[in-house]
């Protein structure tokens, strides 16, 4: 959760982080850390705000435990894939065979535990596997032989929708074994006493605050040791008490329904993990180094080649993980899974913050583009707004989103 940083400006030391500020001086640096980190803090604002606004429209279902949970059941696949394709756009490519694929590894899977009776954890390794090959080939293609991304996975998109076609012969398989649905839609069990909420549930909302917090206090002194400007004391409090509110209200609704759904879990995992690559690890620096300036990436001894490979495989095996997800939630695979996923991810990655000219983009980023765009379905849904209307809105969220972009861009250059 890291942000993007600055000089320290001479009317506010380092060492006090502008704590002493009078109100219109708080309210002045609050104003410019915003201006300066827009890109970060602009669709996190626009996601509260969007909760709010369907939340008082929809007299307050939008926010009920089972919604809650449903919102998450219903996002998870797209979350998984949204991840992958952040990674990617950074590395200045685009994936279109995302959603082909997650249909193929469905298909993969059903034909492996309904046909052939395999035991469910193998054929979830074995359809891992698929994708990483899958996503190996295309990355191949692409970083080795010099292929466009577009085209290759152009391509792939046909090719992985016509093999699903005929994986299933034209037919929906299922369903699937238990253990492999609760990926779908399992929750956690319960333990403990009964308090009339679940208990692991609170428990794991509770460290997840620790470490969000302590992630938050532990960047801030850093950028303080390197004379880097950091939010005045009084806003950064503000930022802890805001988050501290948020990651509660979350825990407390989850925690007054079934407990936290475990595809939440690996969802939690797969950020905290993918995260950590991307802000501290060499591997990360390098996607973002050839995403944004590519000769000079080559110059600084950065193997571009094989860091695009890399990030096309990991891709593969995000869309295979998806893939198994979608299944195990419909609890079936089917021809038509997967139709307009890679577009669902995609602009959930340019809604959070990605650029379309590479080099640009966190995790966070694309995990609150694609609930921005989960929750404008779900509040749509609940006040029965059309598909076709839905469609519009989600299409002009996607342009104001690059819109936005293009416009900083310029903002910052000037």
């Amino acid at each position: 959760m890291s942000t993007d940083v600055t000089k320290v400006p001479a009317a506010a030391p380092p060492g006090k982080g502008g704590g002493s500020s009078s109100g219109g001086g708080l309210l002045q640096l609050m104003l410019n850390g915003l201006r300066r980190n827009m890109r970060q803090y602009g669709m996190l604002i626009a996601l509260g705000l969007i909760v709010a606004l369907f939340a008082v429209w929809t007299d307050g279902d939008l926010l009920l435990p089972r919604n809650v949970s449903n919102l998450v059941l219903q996002n998870s696949y797209i979350l998984i894939l949204a991840i992958g394709m952040m990674l990617v756009i950074i590395a200045g490519h685009i994936d279109l065979s995302v959603g082909s694929l997650t249909a193929f590894v469905g298909a993969f899977a059903a034909v492996l535990t309904v046909q052939h009776d395999v035991a469910w954890p193998v054929a979830l390794v074995l359809t891992l596997v698929v994708g990483a090959v899958a996503g190996s080939v295309q990355g191949y293609l692409i970083a080795y032989l010099g292929i466009p991304s577009f085209i290759v996975t152009l391509a792939g998109m046909l090719l992985f929708r016509g093999l699903t076609e005929i994986l299933l012969e034209g037919q929906t398989l299922g369903p699937f074994p238990d253990g492999l649905q609760k990926l779908g839609n399992g929750f956690l069990p319960e333990v403990g006493p009964n308090t009339n909420y679940h208990n692991l549930t609170l428990l794991l909302g509770f460290a997840l605050l620790a470490f969000v917090v302590y992630q938050e206090v532990r960047d801030r002194k850093r950028q303080q040791e390197f004379a880097l400007d950091v939010l005045p004391r009084n806003a950064f409090l503000l930022k802890l008490v805001a988050i501290a509110a948020a990651v509660l209200a979350v825990t407390m609704l989850l925690a007054s329904y079934q407990g936290a759904p475990i595809i939440l879990l690996v969802l939690g995992v797969l950020v905290v993990g993918y995260g950590y690559v991307m802000r501290n690890a060499v591997f990360g620096r390098h996607i973002y180094a050839i995403g944004g300036n590519l000769p000079a990436a080559k110059l600084s001894g950065v193997k571009d080649k094989k860091v695009t490979f890399l990030v096309f495989l990991n891709m593969g095996v995000l869309a295979a993980l998806a893939g198994l997800v979608v299944a195990a939630r419909l609890n079936a695979a089917s021809p038509k899974a997967g139709l307009n996923f890679e577009l669902e991810a995609i602009a959930s990655s340019f809604i959070g913050g990605a650029s379309m000219s590479g080099g640009v983009g966190t995790v966070l980023g694309a995990i609150i583009g694609g609930l921005v765009l989960g929750v404008l379905n779900n509040g749509m849904n609940l006040l029965s707004v059309g598909t076709d209307w839905q469609q519009v809105i989600k299409g002009l969220a996607l342009l104001a989103a690059v819109g936005f972009d293009v416009w900083n861009k310029r903002r910052v250059g000037s």
